[in-house]
């Protein structure tokens, strides 16, 4: 086919013309613009207008501030803002609440006013843009009271449920639950439509279910809201049902006491999970403590009552560093207690081996006066400690990892405790490895079962003895880095653990590191159980107690070591 060119836009061929591509393309161009416009040109049409006419409404609310009449009528005002669910209202309830929301006496308008030299400044309620200044006498300060600060918290709380932090609208909906507000069910029932965040959904409901059984709702909804805090089976739920139950009658009270015996059941078992879990927390430091002391009294049958002073020097170890962090390299605090290890395990180790070769290697086989050459020992160590930072407590600061917490159901469990529970059961194991898996653990071993043998087999008792002695007092000191985390520095410390320390490594059975594990556990849990019955105090001489009447049974404690110089 013959095409001839007439314009750079159009194009001729025998029997017909066409626009050129050029052309085409121009008009494609055009088309595809039209076909977005149009659903902006829509929403200039329809939505702005609505917009406005909301924006036009809630300035008319917030008009009738300067109109209410009472706390009563305020508190009217406060709930329909509220229910708007705009969260520009936000910022004129909190300013309501905080006593600087004022009308003006000419035309009754409403401001956010604050001091500005003789007069005040006053903003927009809902942009805060600033509108000039007035004299103070031609504001009126709109009033609250107690009551109504706590209706407008609830009612900020309602406004945040449709933010856009999570943890905001999870403290909101906590809020709510504990208000217990029936005015609060619609904003949770449009909050609940879109929320996406499960536990936060889940907080909403409950808190639906609190207000539920504050209404005038149907029974039907009442029964409802009963099965959810009955399957919430939390406290608050259980003091909501016992309340309801108490103001209620007839099928509905019978519903309150049934889910409330069931949240009772509930309660009790998360109670006996809980003390284990303080039990295991108690335990793991009670192992660190008595661990130690399991390895010198077990190979040496010494009787160190400085050992508690050796935790206390790891405790200070850990102070010293923290301070030199600081100073030296304030970017690296948080890991301060990292490199607190290795410098109280090395203080502690140097100091016990200084004390066993210049005072116990010339008591052995005298264990009374080793007994009071140690006493004297700490009396000395807690002194110089006393002299070199004061008798005041020093506070070592938790790292951000160790901060906090986490709930299981209704289990606590604190970072920290985790942590140190986690510790005690790696420096267990790292002290199982050396005593089973090392050179110097078989010669221990070996002067444990028989030290005259081990001696003519030409092991260096002495030397064992030492290194044995200054590695108990290295795990002191670390003890020492995991005590410092949950409770202050003083020179009085290791007094604390001492005698527990005593009782876990005889119970556990004297120089077996098994035995030492369970016994610190087992005292650990029977002491949680025993004081909320009978004191922390009483506690302790009860577990006494049983201790001394298990002694007379199994003298060697529950894993005895054995040997030809045990068993002699």
């Amino acid at each position: 086919m013959i095409e001839i060119a007439l314009q750079p836009s159009l194009s001729f061929s025998l029997g017909r013309w066409h626009p050129a591509p050029s052309r085409t393309r121009w008009r494609w161009g055009i088309t595809s613009a039209l076909q977005r416009l149009i659903p902006l040109l829509i929403a200039l049409i329809f939505i702005l207008p609505a917009a406005a006419a909301e924006q036009t409404m809630l300035r008319e609310k917030i008009a009738r501030l300067g109109e209410a009449k009472g706390f009563a009528g305020v508190e009217t005002v406060v709930r329909e803002l509220a229910a708007t669910g705009d969260p520009a209202v936000a910022g004129l309830l909190k300013a309501l609440s905080e006593g600087s929301l004022y009308t003006r006496k000419a035309d009754r308008a409403v401001f956010i006013a604050s001091e500005a030299g003789a007069g005040l400044a006053i903003a927009d309620p809902l942009t805060g843009a600033g509108a000039g200044s007035a004299a103070k006498a031609d504001l009126v300060k709109i009033r609250v009271n107690n009551t109504l600060r706590g209706v407008i918290r609830d009612m900020l709380g309602a406004l945040t449920l449709g933010g856009e932090d999570v943890g905001a609208r999870l403290a909101a909906a906590d809020a709510l639950f504990r208000s217990a507000d029936p005015d609060s069910i619609p904003v949770l029932d449009a909050a609940l439509a879109k929320e996406a965040d499960a536990t936060v959904k889940n907080r909403m409901i409950a808190a639906r279910a609190a207000a539920v059984l504050s209404s005038t709702l149907p029974e039907t909804e009442k029964s409802a809201a009963i099965k959810t805090l009955t399957d919430l089976g939390s406290r608050e739920a259980l003091n909501l049902l016992t309340s309801f139950e108490v103001g209620t009658t007839g099928i509905l009270r019978e519903q309150a006491a049934a889910g409330a015996s069931s949240v009772r059941n509930t309660l009790i078992a998360w109670d006996v999970a809980q003390n284990v879990w303080y039990g295991i927390s108690l335990g793991s430091v009670l192992l660190l403590a008595a661990i130690g002391l399991a390895i010198t009294f077990g190979v040496m049958g010494v009787i160190n009552m400085a050992h508690g002073e050796m935790v206390m020097i790891g405790a200070y170890t850990t102070f010293v560093v923290q301070e030199m962090v600081r100073a030296v390299a304030p970017d690296l605090a948080e890991w301060s207690l990292v490199a607190a290890l290795p410098c109280a395990f090395l203080a502690a180790f140097a100091i016990g081996v200084v004390i066993e070769r210049s005072v116990i290697r010339f008591l052995y086989g005298r264990p009374l006066e080793t007994l009071l050459a140690t006493w004297g020992v700490s009396l000395i160590l807690q002194q110089a400690i006393r002299t070199i930072f004061g008798p005041t407590n020093r506070e070592v600061a938790n790292p951000g990892w160790m901060s906090g917490g986490v709930e299981l159901g209704q289990l606590a469990i604190t970072w920290n405790r985790l942590w140190i529970v986690i510790f005690a059961l790696a420096v267990f194991a790292l002290l199982l490895f050396l005593t089973n898996r090392t050179r110097w653990g078989l010669q221990m071993r070996a002067v444990t079962q028989n030290r005259r043998m081990a001696a003519s087999m030409g092991i260096r008792t002495p030397w064992v003895d030492a290194f044995t002695f200054g590695l108990g007092s290295g795990i002191a000191g670390i003890a020492g880095v995991a005590l410092s985390q949950i409770g202050n520095v003083s020179p009085n410390l290791g007094q604390n653990y001492i005698i527990d320390s005593f009782m876990v490594v005889v119970f556990g059975g004297v120089g077996n590191l098994w035995g030492t594990l369970l016994g610190a556990f087992s005292l650990g849990i029977v002491n949680k159980f025993l004081e909320p019955y009978a004191g922390a105090v009483l506690g302790k001489i009860i577990v006494l107690v049983l201790l001394i009447l298990f002694i007379q049974r199994r003298p060697r404690g529950l894993f005895a070591l054995k040997g030809r110089t045990v068993d002699a």
